[in-house]
């Protein structure tokens, strides 16, 4: 299983202002097996939207690779990454939505832990 990993900053906004964004997708890439870990200051903008459009199609064609997106609600992704996921041709379950608000670098780092764990055992339940 490859997983590319995209952080949005969500500009900064208050939920945010827990992470350390300089050393997150560091953090990311060091203690997890991830391919690759990147920060961008807002995914669900034009530039952003454009990012995110490039990394899923990269992963189209693989059944083994999975792009999950460290940012806001998981629904509230879904519904601003929906024109991305629909023009990069990925099936659905390869787009991993992380909530990744309000908590510290820590924090995030168990979520997509979490996440992980789910996606080498999709038998287990979701929590």
């Amino acid at each position: 299983m490859k997983v590319k990993t995209l952080v949005c900053n969500c500009k900064g906004l208050d939920p945010f202002r827990f992470a350390d964004m300089n050393t997150l997708a560091f953090e990311i890439e060091s203690e997890l097996d991830v391919a690759y870990a990147a920060v961008h200051p807002q995914l669900c903008e034009q530039g952003g939207n454009a990012v995110l459009e490039d990394v899923l199609r990269s992963a189209q064609d693989d059944p083994d690779t999975y792009v999950m997106v460290c940012a806001c609600a998981e629904e509230t992704q879904k519904k601003l990454f929906k024109k991305a996921l629909h023009g990069s041709g990925i099936h659905e379950k390869h787009f991993v939505a992380v909530d990744a608000r309000n908590t510290t670098n820590d924090g995030i780092l168990e979520r997509i832990r979490a996440r992980l764990a789910e996606l080498a055992d999709p038998s287990k339940p979701r929590h």
